[in-house]
């Protein structure tokens, strides 16, 4: 008798065991799929972990259907940090498995596949067999089918094969997959051919067109154009205002007076020429390499403290080479899909083919192709940039991990699990491929600063930005103040719209941060004083204004605008608070000449909405542009000079032992995109509380003051670093048993870790979703066993979850929860 292992991508705690014949006992290698029956109807791609002889004792080992793969596609090392993410994030391997596979790899029988209407059956007649016929045939009057459904039109359960072979041929699709096809938008401009730059041949081309009005009309508006501002000129609008036809500019072009190009790349093939030379570094970066790479020699971890625009991904990709000249593999995390589309662009002009790009936004198809190529170690998977997900790639000769912007809390996952810190588990993932890891930041987490100045990490600083460029000069306004003296015009203060003004006229662009996305988080009647909440979860609804909403951002539910009160009735209702929407609009009514640009996760839902807003910002189309959290994440703008912050206490005021730490992060990198080139930058910060510490130490760069400040209060209320977190939230859509339930379950945690335990308590935002949530946070100090902590809260919950009252309750555990 042969035996198979697997894991299921479901929540289950245990392997199961498959029964096998001796000819797949010696095909089958760990990491390979297979598909198989689990309960009485389903199947799903399970994936093989060992094979053996040992029968199970507890159950009867079921047949797996069927292999549903030549090679294994996931590798021993990765199977190895599954293990350990699985048990350090206190989840199950399936959970891991199913973060960490492509949804295409991942074929169940709750799957639903969709015929793709576009590709034509006919050139693919002699690739499909009779059941892939069938089941073409079967969609007629069906748009979709579900696999089960197949299943019983081919009257038999080996359907996998089958389906694969009509989505190899495009004729089908998983609905996973259906992603809009995105062709790039290619944005026509026109410039000058290089040999008529000269006044000469100006004049020369000038009359050889005295016989051609409109392209002697097209030449004279570019030159006006060309005069008035340096932004790239678009040929549509060129056209448009000499009112000539395409005709007319295309001869111009054939005559070699104008060139026209296309901006906009395409993002996974590049064609462009490759090894640009990589820019020389000054004599801090140079420093500043050589000191990284001492630091390799005795730490496994190098922390890069560098001050905002002080170069720090020059000397990354100058790192980079390297290990790519040794043929490692490196990985380079970023926090941010909106970072990749500024970075790719970079990267590609310097190691071209040999870079690819793995993120959530990337389709199923663009996914698999960059797993297989890591897995088959292909040339253009060398340099592997991504999200945090690009952790879970088949690496087997890793060299190097990039942390990127190192502090930011968009690499932790928080829903669903396995719930990882991407930065801690990169260091994980380095440790066992004895890879070296470089953490990059300008203002780095306190932890990580802690570990690095106790000598746990390598620490090397850059405190001079590049070219030595000035860092922004820092004013803070008091609104306060400005309310009272009638200084304010909406949200923004004489100094803020005196600045914009001063630095639109110099063709300059700016920045404007508010961290709320919609028009106004309340509205509110002036008669009664009712706002409009969310039926489902404790938070008052969010005006939209240019969808006339009244939305949940927690749930998604949404009304249109009131018109009268729904208490009272009375008609005069107000808006409190602001968003960026509302700033934008405000701006409109101020600035109407130029062009008001936002950028939030209401204007980037799209596959490539960060990187059409980014291309006009960086082509000059856009003057000033509005913007949520998404805007600090290290981009490089050249031409901003002024960043403005419209309200730095909605930050401070966040009920979270990490708020003043956050606020002064936030405000440290908005700051920073300001002035990156020879002209220094200005940043105003407006707030209501303009003596408060952080605002006082942002103002002056003081990153050691403040972390030294956060770090003695820590120390006092046991925080980390001093110590580790786990955070379990329970939730149920009735109150009084989760009152009950969590009163339980924080009293059988007290009797094991006495005062360690925090709660039960409402958190901010007490009920979503019509489900109520609890929170108990468990703090363990440093010398406390982590992994004997771990056994003593699974025991209590699997204790919790045989009471049969409480069996309804979900739990969540969440480790190093911040």
């Amino acid at each position: 008798m042969y035996f198979v292992d697997v894991i299921l991508p479901i929540p289950v705690e245990n392997a199961f065991t498959y029964r096998i014949s001796e000819t797949e006992y010696a095909f089958i290698k760990p990491g390979m799929r297979l598909a198989v029956p689990f309960g009485k109807s389903k199947i799903y791609t399970a994936l093989a972990i060992s094979v053996h002889q040992i029968e199970p004792r507890i159950y009867e080992a079921k047949e797996i259907e069927q292999i549903l793969d030549e090679t294994p596609v996931v590798n021993l090392a990765q199977l190895n940090f599954w293990k350990w993410m699985a048990q350090y994030y206190m989840c199950t391997l399936g959970d891991v498995m199913r973060a960490a596979l492509p949804r295409a790899f991942l074929l169940e029988s709750e799957s639903i596949i969709k015929r793709i209407s576009k590709t034509p059956i006919e050139p693919h007649l002699d690739a499909i067999d009779e059941d892939g016929l069938a089941i073409l045939n079967a969609f007629e009057g069906n748009s979709i089918l579900r696999i089960s459904e197949v299943m019983q039109v081919l009257n038999k359960k080996k359907v996998l094969p089958s389906i694969n072979k009509l989505i190899d041929l495009d004729l089908v699709a998983l609905d996973q997959e259906i992603y809009e096809a995105y062709k790039p938008k290619l944005v026509k401009y026109v410039r000058l051919a290089p040999a008529y730059n000269e006044e000469e041949k100006m004049h020369e081309a000038l009359d050889e067109l005295s016989r051609a009005p409109k392209q002697r009309e097209l030449l004279l508006n570019y030159f006006t154009q060309t005069a008035r501002s340096p932004k790239p000129i678009k040929a549509k609008e060129l056209q448009e205002q000499s009112e000539a036809s395409s005709a007319q500019l295309k001869a111009l072009v054939e005559k070699g007076i104008f060139e026209i190009y296309k901006i906009q790349k395409d993002r996974i093939n590049y064609s462009g020429k490759e090894d640009s030379p990589i820019k020389t570094l000054n004599e801090n970066q140079e420093q500043a390499l050589g000191e990284i790479k001492t630091s390799c020699q005795n730490h496994d971890v190098c922390l890069l403290h560098g001050v905002t625009a002080s170069g720090k991904t020059e000397v990354y990709v100058n790192l980079i080479k390297e290990y790519l000249a040794e043929g490692k593999q490196v990985l380079y995390l970023l926090p941010e899909i909106a970072l990749t589309t500024q970075l790719v662009a970079r990267l590609q002009e310097y190691f071209g083919n040999q870079l690819s790009v793995y993120h959530s936004k990337y389709s199923v198809h663009e996914r698999v192709e960059v797993w297989n190529n890591v897995l088959h170690h292909e040339s253009k998977a060398q340099l592997v940039l991504g999200a945090r997900s690009a952790l879970f790639l088949p690496f087997e000769n890793l060299g190097l991990v990039v942390v990127d912007e190192e502090h930011e809390s968009s690499y932790k996952q928080y829903d669903p699990a396995p719930r990882y810190q991407a930065r801690d588990a990169a260091i994980v993932l380095a440790h066992q491929q004895n890879a070296k890891v470089l953490l990059g930041s300008a203002t780095p987490a306190l932890e990580t600063f802690y570990n690095a100045s106790i000598g746990k990490y390598g620490l090397v600083t850059m405190n001079k930005r590049f070219g030595n460029v000035l860092m922004p000069e820092n004013s803070i306004i008091d609104i306060q103040e400005k309310h009272r003296k009638k200084r304010m015009t909406g949200h923004f203060s004489d100094d803020l719209l005196r600045a914009i003004t001063d630095t639109l006229e110099l063709g300059e662009q700016v920045i404007l941060f508010q961290n709320r996305r919609g028009y106004s988080p309340i509205v509110e009647c002036n008669t009664c004083g009712h706002a409009p909440q969310c039926p489902n979860c404790d938070v008052s609804l969010t005006y939209h204004r240019h969808r006339g909403q009244l939305r949940c951002h927690y749930c998604g539910y949404h009304i249109a605008m009131l018109q009268k009160c729904m208490a009272c009735g009375s008609e005069e209702l107000d808006t409190k608070g602001f968003g960026t929407e509302q700033v934008e609009t405000e701006l409109k009514e101020l600035y109407p000449e130029h062009n008001i640009g936002r950028m939030d996760s209401d204007t980037t839902r799209g596959k490539h909405g960060f990187e059409k807003i980014i291309t006009a910002f960086e082509q000059g189309e856009i003057d000033i542009l509005v913007g949520t959290q998404m805007l600090t994440k290290g981009l490089d703008f050249r031409n901003v000079t002024l960043v403005g912050i419209l309200n730095a206490d909605s930050m401070l005021n966040i009920p979270d032992f990490r708020a003043h730490e956050r606020s002064f992060q936030l405000i440290q990198q908005v700051s920073g995109r300001a002035g990156r080139t020879a002209k220094r930058g200005r940043v105003l910060i407006q707030s209501f509380n303009p003596h408060h510490q952080i605002l006082q130490q942002v103002s002056m760069n003081a990153y050691e003051a403040m972390y030294h400040e956060q770090l003695e209060e820590r120390h006092i209320y046991k925080y980390p670093p001093f110590c580790r977190l786990i955070k379990i939230t329970m939730k149920h859509r009735d109150f009084q048993k989760i009152e009950e339930a969590s009163v339980w379950m924080g009293q059988a945690l007290k009797n094991v870790f006495r005062d360690q335990v925090l709660g039960p308590e409402p958190p901010p935002v007490s009920r979503i979703r019509n489900e109520y949530y609890r929170n108990i946070l468990i703090k363990i100090p440093r010398k406390q066993s982590l992994e004997k902590t771990k056994k003593a809260i699974l025991k209590v919950r699997t204790t919790f979850s045989s009471i049969s009252q409480f069996r309804s309750v979900k739990i969540v555990l969440n480790v190093d929860n911040y």
